[in-house]
């Protein structure tokens, strides 16, 4: 055998010799990992709507794998993707566990009629809000729910003042204002000086007495100076002329 024919064996039987390490190196490496499924998720938290089951059921496709090859942080996305999760933090656990942290939203109002919102400003949409029926609803703007929660907790203050509870709160798209408070009264108001108008409007509650502010049905404030008042079905027009129908309250002092 000359020398060209001797190399080209050598290189043959290096490289046939690598290939078998390699092939050997990866059935090593694959048997190990084999030795080392994830056995346990284990979720730590407190829970109020959020499940436990609910978490392990999204995460059942990425951890039916080995305790190396587990992708940390897509399963981190995937847990804080949840409706209800605020953050979660996530950590391998020596020699089978996943360990998920998750800390829960708080609701604070409905944003519309079927999301919610925090007292931070975020949205979030559940599959059921059932049990939130009772929290009073805003809507605003889209991108403007930190500037409509802020303007909304003003007015629910300026109200509790005069023992008004707000149910709804509405700005529109042009920023016109729109009130409704649990008794059923509706106030509406423009783009001017809402909140202006508004606490002029709340600085005549006392003069009006409860029984009137009762039978209101709606309260129209886009007047440069006073406001327009519709009553509510079945209510006797009152006759602002005649004193006897005038609330006891003294308008003039």
């Amino acid at each position: 055998m000359d020398s060209v024919s001797s190399k080209i064996w050598f290189i043959a039987i290096l490289l046939l010799t690598a290939g078998l390490s390699v092939i050997g190196r990866n059935a090593v490496e694959k048997k190990i990992k084999q030795s080392f499924p994830i056995r346990y998720v284990r979720t730590e938290g407190v829970f109020q709507y959020l499940s436990k089951d609910e978490v392990k059921a999204v995460l059942q496709p990425q951890v039916s794998t080995d305790f190396f090859d587990v992708d940390m942080q897509s399963i981190q996305d995937t847990v804080a993707s949840l409706p209800w999760v605020k953050a979660a933090t996530v950590a391998r656990i020596w020699p089978d566990t996943i360990d998920i942290k998750v800390h829960e939203k708080k609701a604070y109002v409905r944003w519309g009629k079927k999301s919610l919102i925090t007292e931070r400003g975020d949205i979030f949409t559940p599959k059921n809000i059932d049990a939130f029926h009772d929290l009073l609803i805003i809507e605003g703007p889209v991108q403007q729910q930190k500037k409509v929660l802020e303007v909304m907790k003003g007015i629910k203050t300026a109200l509790a003042d005069q023992s008004m509870e707000l149910a709804e709160f509405n700005i529109s798209e042009r920023w016109t204002w729109k009130i409704k408070l649990k008794s059923g009264m509706q106030i509406v108001m423009g783009r001017n000086e809402p909140l202006k108008k508004l606490q002029r409007f709340l600085k005549t509650v006392p003069i009006l007495g409860q029984d009137k502010i009762n039978a209101i049905d709606v309260v129209d404030l886009r007047y440069l100076n006073g406001y327009a008042v519709s009553w509510k079905p079945d209510i006797v027009e009152i006759d602002w002329l005649n004193p006897t129908d005038v609330p006891n309250n003294k308008i003039n002092e």
